[in-house]
């Protein structure tokens, strides 16, 4: 099995944003030299996540970071010593990684899907860890 990682860094400038990646992703499968295989895209760290959704319409992150918020007030009833509970349990309903299919040097994402970075707890510099396996 081919296989090779890259890190991605990312600057965030908000408490609470969705930074579309899927450009900066599939830059880096066009520079791989795996054709065929997965492309695994993983965020190591606690507040911030990543996932795939819509990215035609500006308005459904918008939507998503305020049901968010509703759900997850960052004022809420929390101990964590920090003050960022909010943060910690909005990235683990997003998730810390996603898995997508490349074929013929592609991502095989939806016609209206992009993989966004979800920032938590910012703004702070990301990275974000992409491994390309063939």
């Amino acid at each position: 099995m081919k296989e090779t990682s890259y890190t991605l860094e990312i600057q965030s400038t908000k408490r609470d944003q969705m930074i579309d990646i899927t450009s900066r992703v599939r830059e880096i499968i066009r520079l791989s030299t795996i054709s065929s295989g997965l492309c695994l895209v993983f965020v190591p760290h606690t507040t911030a996540g990543v996932t795939i959704n819509e990215n035609a319409d500006p308005d459904v992150t918008g939507d998503m970071l305020r049901q968010l918020d509703k759900m997850i007030p960052w004022n809420g009833e929390y101990r964590h010593i920090e003050g960022n509970s909010a943060a910690h349990l909005k990235a683990s309903m997003m998730g810390s990684s996603v898995m997508i299919i490349i074929d013929e040097r592609e991502l095989l994402l939806g016609t209206w899907q992009g993989i966004y970075f979800c920032e938590f707890d910012g703004p702070r510099d990301r990275k974000v860890i992409v491994k390309v396996m063939g």
